[in-house]
């Protein structure tokens, strides 16, 4: 296990600094160690106050942990103080440390300021030289490289000048451009730009920990910072999607939605695994099409098609029952996730879908079920939407459920080439599978 040290600021509300430091370096299989360079009483409104810890008990710390256990990158953050960064460049020419994540701390996101100005020039002059990677955002950027950093040139100018620092790699966050999240690496020869979707929301407290402390664990373990800095990020956009609305201003993030997520997707299988039995108990093999079935089921807060668990290969009719070709897997089926996806834009709690085949006589049988059942005709399809192959199915999803929000059924009767379909909506495979054998009884 490798062994990251983080020397940051304590934030009170757990939401930044050492406290978020450490879920993040343990969450990601880390060995996480601390060294305090002050307290702040701290919450999602502000720092009410800040006391910073004597420079000669922050070296105590220092010299404690490393000649102790020893360490294999270093992440820092709040320093404060001339002295304070001081000790810190001094401790890490002394000890070696070759993977140095600088996360130069300046003001909170509460815009109470972290690092007063002389020791500005003292984190350019002494710490910056032995950094392996700095991460200022904005804001941060535009101090450290003397000029206003507000768009991509002008971010490429200032990493630049901060390479030119001492700097190994520069790594200059987006978060404050409009509009998409563009990050900018640069490594003193090229430029690598990293662009993801903006979040939604207002928890963002202690990005910028979350990100620095994930990056210094990944190279710890090895990655090079290309590949430190991908998975750095997802696992960031993985703790913004799932932040936690806490407090009256800007909640966390949340580092555990990492291992949350891993347990999401262990559960959708399971549940996946569980529904197709009870299929199989029913002998549905009338309600399987000629082209086959699927089933699906997307993760909370699912956005890609890899998010949406399927059955690779589909379902197939068995005699009178059913067999998939192999178990779920998440990504399974582009076809029945667009239709998930689509239906999850309008309302995220319903997460699963199944096609089966068309007849009037299916339809009268969902009627006998009580179901809702909504249509839509392929032959008033844009042209556009049919020349683009699975285009169709999120086409036809959407139009009904702009139209009449979320049915138990959407049926479309084909098109020249295209088979009539059924498709069956559900909030779970347990309801969804209520569903489909609701209408095999009602066609017995």
């Amino acid at each position: 296990m490798k062994r990251i040290l983080t020397i940051a600021g304590s934030d009170s509300s757990g939401g930044a600094g050492i406290q978020t430091d450490l879920k993040t370096i343990t969450v990601l299989g880390g060995y996480g160690m601390s060294v305090i360079t002050a307290l702040t009483a701290q919450n999602t409104v502000g720092v009410q106050g800040i006391f910073e810890v004597p420079p000669d008990f922050i070296e105590k710390q220092i010299d404690s942990v490393i000649e102790d256990i020893g360490v294999d990158a270093i992440k820092t953050g709040m320093l404060s103080s001339c002295d304070i960064v001081s000790l810190v460049a001094d401790k890490i020419k002394k000890y070696r440390v070759k993977i140095v994540v600088v996360d130069p701390v300046m003001v909170a996101k509460s815009g109470d300021s972290l690092l007063n100005k002389d020791a500005q020039d003292t984190l350019r002059e002494k710490l910056l030289p032995l950094a392996y990677v700095v991460t200022p955002n904005l804001p941060e950027a535009s101090v450290l490289a003397g000029l206003d950093v507000k768009d991509l040139s002008s971010m490429k100018e200032a990493a630049r000048h901060i390479y030119g620092l001492g700097v190994k790699n520069v790594l200059i966050k987006g978060g404050h451009l409009r509009g998409e999240i563009i990050d900018l690496l640069f490594d003193g020869k090229n430029f690598t730009e990293y662009t993801g979707a903006r979040i939604p929301t207002k928890n963002t407290h202690g990005t910028g920990c979350t990100l620095a402390s994930a990056i210094a664990t990944e190279l710890a373990k090895g990655k090079n910072i290309q590949g430190a800095i991908e998975q750095a990020r997802s696992f960031m956009h993985t703790a913004i999607t799932y932040s936690l609305p806490l407090g009256k201003g800007q909640g966390p993030t949340n580092p555990y939605a990492f291992i949350e997520k891993e347990k999401d997707k262990f559960g959708v299988l399971t549940e996946l695994e569980l529904a197709l039995e009870q299929l199989r108990k029913g002998r549905i093999a009338r309600l399987i099409p000629e082209v086959q079935s699927n089933f699906g089921y997307a993760l909370p807060h699912a956005e890609a098609y890899e998010d949406v668990a399927a059955f690779p290969g589909r379902i197939i009719r068995l005699h009178d029952s059913i067999a998939a070709v192999s178990g779920p897997k998440l990504g399974g089926s582009r076809h029945i996730a667009s239709i998930i996806l689509t239906v999850m834009r309008h309302d995220s709690s319903f997460r699963a879908a199944m096609n089966i085949c068309f007849s009037e006589d299916i339809i009268e049988a969902c009627k006998a079920a009580g179901l809702s059942i909504r249509s839509f005709d392929r032959k008033l399809e844009p042209l556009q939407i049919k020349e683009h192959e699975g285009s169709s199915l999120e086409w036809g999803t959407g139009e009904v459920v702009k139209k009449y929000g979320i049915p138990d059924i959407i049926f479309d009767k084909g098109d020249i080439g295209k088979e009539p379909m059924v498709r069956v909506i559900g909030k779970n495979p347990h309801d969804l599978v209520r569903k489909v054998l609701r209408i095999m009884r009602k066609l017995k």
